[in-house]
């Protein structure tokens, strides 16, 4: 097996070295082409998701439509959820595009692009590194043999291995699919904590190189403060921890402190954050304080806000979803580390403690959130592009070494990988009986049933197990090719079509409401959404909604309107239309659209 492959690789091995150029284009082609399959394909398509994409967009529309850059309004109060990075980038976006989806998507698409080719190019420097450092050995060895000795010793040359599994795995999972193309700060977060971090290592690794290392150290302090105006001080907070715990394990802390010039970086990072935190507060005073540092950080962090509790082990559990297929390998690829041998990392040259660096970034964030009361799905995804570096080292090791895929580990991940992917066979071929319940849209499975979209997945991910158990059985080096395949097929046939339909159920109803209202509305009438919020109706009336949580509020409301206001447009479901204690002759029904209603009632005075 060795042999064939040798005889695969070696005319790319040539030509790789006849046209240098062609070591990063191939690659980057190949990474542009799955990131706009990913990414891009059909992201225009879809609209705003409910309940907290329309947020983001709507505020950064406001910016555009008030001018003013330091507070975020939406529906006409102050949002001081997030700090302004993600809006200003969308701002810039629209003033581009136009304020549309695929606009507000754009810096989500970017900034996950942008993480995975840095990752790439950390790793493509590390496996020169690796491959100097073994040349030199190869070469040590060479002067104590004899010259036919010599003449039969294999010399390494750079490989991209280790960098392409790597960046292929951060694009191809489910996290990036979904933060990646909507209009969250999360992905934006994820690529400046990443890219911070990253940047960070890439100063640490070369001590040798005085002026390269400040640029990067420089870059990190820049990259911490854009995280900074993105969330807030988790951007300062995450990088410290990470650096903090793997200085003081490697043990050199002290003279990296001195290389990293503390004062001038922290110099940086508030001339860059500061500003903005200072203006708003100037303007918005103690609501400012209380909302965002009280509520959104540390209320967070100490109690459970918005009713998103969950056990100790939620986050392993998003990360065992949300880096499907490769999440299997995260075991192997922890203990591939061996991150008791401290005193075997402390000898080692800096370059080789990436894998032991990306250990503590994915170790850190997850026992950070693991101990923080508030459990969401984005929190962990600044690990992500840790847990693609630590598997890609992994299985760089498995292609390379035929003797470690005769080790336990690799056994054991294997039938890992096997469990899951009959796992979300199975999910998949069941998910009709339970898709449901979601009461914004009932019909969503039997249109994916319809569609044989469920049996389809299943039949992608069943084929892809049986594969797998060939190749496991044969201990091939190919192993992992069956779950890029997989992805890749389950991503084209059935997540995008899947989405498609989530969002024909879902969000289109009021999207089409939206238009009506618009165009019926009078300039007396008020609009009025009864239940649960739906933030997407501001974004795509570009009108003030009044939201009433209860439906028996809205009598008292029509009741107390401005004596200007002759009723209102009310949009609401079934359920809430008929506790809001409304009598059908009280109201005219303008339209209707999927669960949802659009009615007209005159004043009740």
């Amino acid at each position: 097996m060795s042999v064939k492959f040798a005889r695969v690789t070696q005319p790319l091995q040539y030509y790789w070295k006849q046209y240098p150029a062609l070591a990063w284009v191939m690659p980057l082609l190949w990474l542009l082409a799955i990131a706009a399959v990913t990414l891009v394909w059909h992201v225009s398509s879809i609209g705003l998701i409910d309940e907290t994409e329309p947020l983001f967009v709507e505020a950064s529309r406001q910016m555009v439509v008030t001018g003013d850059w330091v507070t975020p309004y939406v529906n006409g109060e102050p949002r001081f959820d997030k700090p302004p990075l993600i809006y200003w980038l969308m701002v810039f976006a629209f003033q581009s595009f136009g304020v549309n989806e695929f606009a507000a998507r754009l810096p989500s698409i970017l900034a996950a692009v942008a993480i995975a080719l840095f990752c790439f190019y950390i790793l493509q420097r590390y496996e020169e590194a690796e491959g100097r450092r073994q040349k030199a050995e190869s070469e040590r060895t060479d002067s104590l043999l004899t010259p036919l000795q010599s003449g039969n010793k294999l010399h390494f040359s750079p490989s991209y291995l280790a960098a392409l599994l790597a960046a292929t795995m951060l694009i191809l999972n489910p996290n990036t699919f979904f933060w990646g193309r909507t209009g969250y700060a999360d992905m934006l977060l994820n690529a400046c904590i990443g890219s911070s971090l990253l940047a960070f290592f890439l100063g640490y690794a070369q001590p040798d190189r005085p002026l390269r290392q400040k640029r990067w150290y420089f870059a990190f302090y820049v990259l911490m403060a854009l995280a900074v105006l993105t969330k807030g001080p988790i951007g300062l907070l995450l990088p410290g921890l990470i650096i903090g715990c793997f200085l003081l394990y490697v043990g050199n802390g002290r003279a990296v402190l001195r290389e990293m010039q503390l004062l001038r970086g922290g110099l940086v990072v508030l001339i860059i954050a500061l500003p903005w935190y200072v203006l708003v507060t100037l303007a918005n005073g103690d609501a400012f304080i209380d909302s965002f540092f009280g509520y959104h950080n540390v209320e967070r962090f100490t109690q459970v806000v918005n009713s998103h509790a969950g056990p100790w082990y939620f986050h392993i559990l998003v990360i065992v979803v949300g880096f499907l297929p490769w999440s299997a390998y995260l075991p192997a690829a922890i203990a591939h580390i061996k991150p008791l041998q401290r005193r075997y990392w402390q000898r080692q040259p800096r370059w080789q403690q990436l894998g032991l660096f990306a250990l503590f970034w994915f170790l850190a964030i997850l026992g950070f959130f693991t101990i923080a009361t508030t459990k969401y799905f984005s929190y962990t995804l600044p690990l992500m592009p840790a847990a693609a570096i630590l598997v890609a080292l992994l299985w760089t090791d498995y292609v390379r070494r035929p003797q470690t895929r005769k080790q336990a580990g690799f056994i054991i991940s294997g039938v890992l990988n096997l469990l899951l992917l009959a796992i979300a066979a199975f999910v998949l071929i069941e998910s009709p009986r339970w898709l449901g319940s979601d009461p914004w849209m009932p019909n969503l499975g039997l249109r994916l049933q319809q569609a044989d979209l469920p049996f389809l997945g299943g039949v992608i991910w069943g084929t892809t197990a049986i594969a797998a158990i060939g190749l496991l059985l044969w201990r091939s080096r190919w192993l992992w090719i069956t779950n890029l395949l997989g992805y890749l097929a389950f991503l084209i046939l059935v997540v995008h079509p899947l989405v498609l339909i989530a969002d024909v159920e879902r969000q289109l109803p009021l999207r089409q409401l939206a238009q009506v209202a618009v165009q019926t509305k009078q300039p007396t009438e008020e609009l009025v959404m009864l239940g649960f919020q739906k933030p997407s109706l501001v974004f795509y009336t570009r009108q003030h909604v009044t939201y009433l949580t209860q439906p028996t509020e809205v009598i008292n409301y029509l009741q107390t309107q401005p004596g200007d206001r002759t009723g209102a447009l009310v949009v609401a479901g079934e359920k809430p239309l008929r506790r809001s204690g409304l009598q059908p002759q009280q109201y005219q029904e303008i339209s209707r659209a999927g669960v949802y209603r659009l009615v007209r009632v005159a004043g009740q005075r």
